[in-house]
C-alpha cells in the first residue's frame, strides 16, 4: 500500500513539473512573439534654430517624413535599430510662409544634393545612439540621446551645421535675413547650431 502511495506521489509531482514546464514554455513563446515596429504616421521631428546674439529660438518642423527602411524587434529600441528615413526639405514648416520660402531658397538650395534629408538610426545602449545623417552631399554621424516611455521614444540631439560643410548655406541665409537677425545690440547673427527633437512612436503587433 505504501509503495502504491509513493508511486502516486511521484506521478503527481512529475505531472506538476511537466505542466509548469509547458506553462513556462508557453509564456516564453508568447514573449518571443511580441513584435514592435515604428508607427510611420505618428512619428514627428521638431527643430530649433537661433538668431541674434541673444540666441532667440526659431522653431519649426517637417510635415512629411518617409520611412524607407524599418525593422521589427522585441522592444521599441530594437525597432529603432536600422530605421531609415527621408525628409523632403520642401516640407519644412515654421508657421511663416515667407520664412519657409527663405529656408528653402537661401539655405537648402545652396547645398549639394539636398532635396531631402536622409538618415539611418543605430542604437548603442539604453539611452544613447547614433544617426548617420546625409545632407549637403555628406554623410556624417550625429550622436543622440533618447528616453523611452511606453511606446514612445523621445530623441534629442544638437547639430553643428559646420560638420556637414554648410557654412556657405548659413551665410546665404544670414544675408537674406540680415535685418531680421539683428538684435537690440545692433548685431546681426545667424547661429550654426540646430537642436533637434524627434518623437518615434512604436506599436506592438
Amino acid at each position: 500500500m505504501k509503495k502504491i502511495v509513493n508511486v502516486c506521489l511521484v506521478a503527481i509531482v512529475t505531472l506538476f513539473l511537466v505542466s509548469c514546464a509547458k506553462e513556462k514554455k508557453s509564456e516564453e513563446t508568447v514573449k518571443s512573439e511580441k513584435s514592435y515596429s515604428v508607427d510611420k504616421e505618428s512619428s514627428t521631428v521638431q527643430w530649433t534654430a537661433y538668431k541674434t546674439t541673444d540666441k532667440v529660438p526659431v522653431k519649426g518642423t517637417f510635415t512629411e517624413i518617409n520611412i524607407t527602411a524599418s525593422n521589427e524587434g522585441n522592444s521599441s529600441s530594437e525597432a529603432l535599430e536600422g530605421l531609415a528615413f527621408e525628409i523632403p526639405v520642401s516640407s519644412i514648416f515654421t508657421k511663416d510662409t515667407i520664412r519657409d520660402h527663405k529656408l528653402n531658397k537661401f539655405f537648402f538650395a545652396i547645398m549639394d544634393n539636398t532635396l531631402s534629408l536622409k538618415g539611418v538610426f543605430s542604437v548603442e545602449d539604453e539611452n544613447k545612439g547614433n544617426l548617420a545623417l546625409t545632407m549637403n552631399g555628406m554623410t556624417e554621424d550625429l550622436p543622440f540621446t533618447y528616453e523611452m516611455s511606453k511606446d514612445t521614444i523621445m530623441i534629442d540631439t544638437k547639430m553643428d551645421l559646420n560638420v556637414w560643410g554648410a557654412q556657405s548655406a548659413v551665410e546665404s541665409l544670414h544675408q537674406a535675413c540680415l535685418a531680421l537677425h539683428t538684435g537690440p545690440d545692433g548685431v546681426s547673427k545667424t547661429w550654426d547650431e540646430v537642436n533637434i527633437s524627434a518623437k518615434i512612436v512604436t506599436m506592438l503587433k
